[in-house]
């Protein structure tokens, strides 16, 4: 059971914890919304609580309840630029499907 980060993901979070001064880590979970069933939720970990399961990557601690990890274990979260517009990204080996979107999937 692990999520991993790329390099450019890491860098992100360690860069964006520094420079807000708080912070434990990355929190990266799941919510029933969309066409699809489910779509990925990304904050800033500010603690952890007693049920979190935190795997530590490249120096950077990624908490995830337990319920969504059921969902997302072995997904690889990578932090992407495209011109203006840049944001995390998710390479989820346990889907069955995503909408046209993107923005949400299915297991």
């Amino acid at each position: 059971m692990a999520i991993s980060l790329t390099d450019s993901a890491a860098e992100r979070v360690r860069t964006y914890l520094d420079k807000r001064g708080s912070g434990v880590g990355l929190r990266v979970g799941v919510t029933e919304t969309g066409c699809s069933g489910y779509s990925y939720v990304i904050n800033y970990a500010d603690e952890i609580d007693d049920v979190d399961i935190v795997f530590e990557d490249k120096g950077v601690a990624v908490v995830v309840h337990p319920d969504a990890l059921k969902l997302i274990d072995g997904t690889e979260v990578d932090f992407v630029k495209n011109g203006l517009n840049e944001a995390f990204s998710f390479r989820n080996p346990n889907i069955s499907g995503e909408c046209g979107c993107g923005e949400s999937f299915t297991v």
